[in-house]
């Protein structure tokens, strides 16, 4: 859906060899694996670890500025609950990203990288050899660094961006039309970085506003679907893993990488908010789960030469549904009761589930698993 962020893996890995030893017992499985896929399970487990281990930092800032969801209305919780899920996500996020960026501006050379050349010259030796990677791996990497740099900027501060827009919000409760102001200004920084929805419309405009529309609307699903415990931080994992895995087959690794990463640093968190609760998402964290869900949508070619499908616009369509079709239900519902759209109420689908005789968590898995199940159907598309 956006515009090209592909780099044939197949072809370097065939031309350059990128492989990496993974031991004794990996022998005996495979002699070798090839590189990208040491890099994707690299950033899954580096962003879980980081997730997992910033949480208590967080929860303890979190309590120390005030940053609590305080017992009330239509809560069951019945001491302040740390809002630290978006700062713990992000942290998962950027540390080992910006790691990575600076390991491989090191190793391809630093500033005498050559964007001419993406191998060294005759005779020479890199400055610096990255476990589990040959030496060009690292060339290529830099490659895809320099030319995506200001796009992977933009994302990266739209992140920032919409977890303060959401950590203002759980502060000092602002009002919709400021919230939405910040979403509309963060969703066109976005789009003007380049990252755009074109769905084969050769027209600038049209791209933005698709593009601002979907941002938006999706950063809403997930907001609006963050009521129980491990809800939207579940889909939020069930979604990326599948991005990561679309774009994986397409050989689109710098994509796939940015999913994994938010799919482990979601994971990590994930302990700390299910089955029970000590600490929340809250408006930042779901706002934040929101954006990084709507770009993962955008940044793959769902169609390509290689890989064409024929129904590829609705491959995110179908990863994302059920919090798209919660959001769906849950506004016409209210515009038909005559309420705001953006009054919170207990009509959600995993309140009417509850209300059938359900717990909570099982209510939460039960939804998660119809997603899990769901995105197989991207397969068939």
């Amino acid at each position: 859906m956006s515009q090209h962020w592909i780099l044939n893996t197949e072809y370097f890995s065939r031309s350059y060899g990128f492989q990496f030893r993974i031991g004794r017992f990996g022998s005996k499985l495979r002699h070798r694996l090839n590189f990208p896929f040491n890099l994707y399970a690299a950033a899954f487990i580096t962003a879980m670890a980081v997730s997992a281990a910033s949480l208590p930092f967080w929860r303890k800032v979190c309590f120390k500025v005030g940053l609590l969801d305080d017992p009330g209305h239509r809560k069951i919780h019945e001491k302040p609950v740390a809002l630290a899920g978006g700062l713990t996500v992000l942290t998962g996020l950027l540390v080992p990203t910006l790691l990575a960026c600076l390991v491989v501006w090191l190793g391809s050379g630093g500033p005498a990288f050559e964007e001419s050349s993406l191998r060294p010259k005759p005779g020479s030796e890199p400055l610096l050899t990255i476990p589990f990677l040959r030496p060009h791996a690292a060339f290529l990497l830099r490659h895809g660094l320099d030319v995506r740099v200001r796009q992977l900027a933009a994302i990266f501060l739209g992140a920032i961006g919409m977890l303060a827009v959401g950590v203002l919000d759980d502060k000092y409760e602002l009002r919709p039309k400021t919230k939405f102001i910040g979403q509309f200004l963060i969703a066109l920084l976005l789009a003007a970085s380049g990252i755009r929805i074109t769905l084969f419309v050769p027209n600038l405009l049209f791209s933005y506003v698709v593009t601002i529309f979907w941002i938006i609307t999706v950063i809403n699903a997930f907001n609006f679907i963050d009521n129980m415990n491990g809800l939207c931080v579940g889909l939020g994992a069930i979604s990326s893993w599948y991005f990561a895995m679309t774009a994986a087959a397409s050989g689109q690794y710098l994509v796939a990488l940015i999913s994994f990463l938010t799919c482990g640093a979601l994971l990590g968190f994930l302990p700390y908010n299910f089955p029970r609760a000590t600490a929340f998402l809250g408006d930042g964290g779901s706002h934040l789960v929101g954006f990084l869900m709507a770009v993962l949508a955008i940044l793959p070619h769902f169609y390509t030469r290689v890989h064409p499908r024929r129904w590829a616009v609705l491959i995110p369509l179908i990863i994302l549904a059920i919090p798209l079709l919660d959001l769906a239900y849950v506004v016409l519902l209210r515009w038909r009761l005559g309420q705001p759209f953006y009054q919170g109420d207990t009509n959600h689908l995993s309140h009417r589930l509850v209300r059938r005789g359900l717990s909570r968590t099982t209510a939460v898995l039960f939804i998660c698993c119809a997603a899990a199940l769901l995105g197989l159907l991207i397969f068939l598309c």
